[in-house]
């Protein structure tokens, strides 16, 4: 039996477009594959992963799974390394976990010109900050100022930073702030910050690169001005187009056949 099944695991998941996003593809690639979405804690991850029989080719794993994910594969590329996060799993040989979060957020920042900026704002400390601290460091930053409601949690991306070799500081979101060029906001989606928090972080922040894409305008970026923030979208579809790769060759860095027609099917899908 070939392995056609794929599907997209989190929770919750109603929100997700990835089965739009991947049936696109599928369909410019000339592939009969299936894919789905399941609403999947990390209580029910293990037994759910356990129970996938052979017509399984992957998963593509959003919040909370993504930590466990990592734990789960049998093997990481290097982005699931630095960052041990997973948001990736192909099942074809064994169980290989990709980190496609990483190059997502690099090409969209590509896209949008935003390379090569070296003073950096993270908000947030959790997975996906991660995988923002380390394609911040491959795009070009410097030093990362780390935000977070508690800035303990952010000591593994303080311990990443030396890790990647630059310098990472981690403070509550109301501390005083320096300009940035960048700021990334990693927060889960509908998080708002207080009125004054909001403002002060928006007047030094530079351009606001949400990862967040629905609802739009996210509250963070409704405080910013409209032309210096960007949806999460760019980087919706860029890791979507990596895992592609990943399911198609077990590369993500390996381009599609064709990949600009894939791409503009995944855009219109959007």
């Amino acid at each position: 039996m070939t392995p056609r099944r794929l599907a997209v695991w989190g929770d919750p998941i109603a929100h997700s477009k990835s089965p739009q996003l991947h049936a696109a593809a599928y369909a410019a690639l000339g592939r009969d594959w299936e894919y789905t979405r399941r609403q999947v804690d990390e209580a029910t991850f293990g037994d759910a992963l356990g129970a996938l029989d052979e017509s399984w080719r992957g998963l593509s794993l959003t919040m909370p799974l993504k930590e466990k994910a990592h734990r789960a594969a049998v093997t990481h590329d290097r982005y699931a390394d630095l960052t041990g996060a997973v948001n990736t799993l192909l099942l074809t040989d064994g169980i290989r976990g990709f980190n496609t979060d990483v190059g997502g957020i690099i090409d969209a920042l590509d896209e949008q010109r935003l390379l090569g900026i070296e003073r950096v704002r993270i908000l947030g400390a959790g997975a996906t900050a991660s995988s923002a601290l380390v394609a911040c460091v491959e795009a070009g930053a410097r030093s990362v100022d780390v935000r977070a409601r508690r800035p303990e949690r952010a000591a593994d991306l303080v311990a990443l930073g030396r890790r990647l070799g630059v310098a990472v500081s981690a403070s509550p979101f109301d501390a005083d702030a320096v300009d940035v060029g960048l700021t990334v906001a990693t927060l889960p989606g509908g998080t708002a910050l207080d009125g004054e928090t909001s403002a002060r972080l928006s007047a030094s922040g530079g351009v606001l690169f949400d990862v967040a894409y629905s609802p739009w305008p996210s509250a963070l970026a409704s405080v910013w001005n409209d032309d210096r923030a960007v949806s999460g979208e760019g980087m919706l579809l860029r890791q979507a187009v990596r895992q592609v790769r990943i399911f198609l060759h077990g590369d993500q860095r390996l381009p599609l056949p064709s990949e600009e027609a894939v791409v503009a099917a995944m855009k219109a899908a959007l």
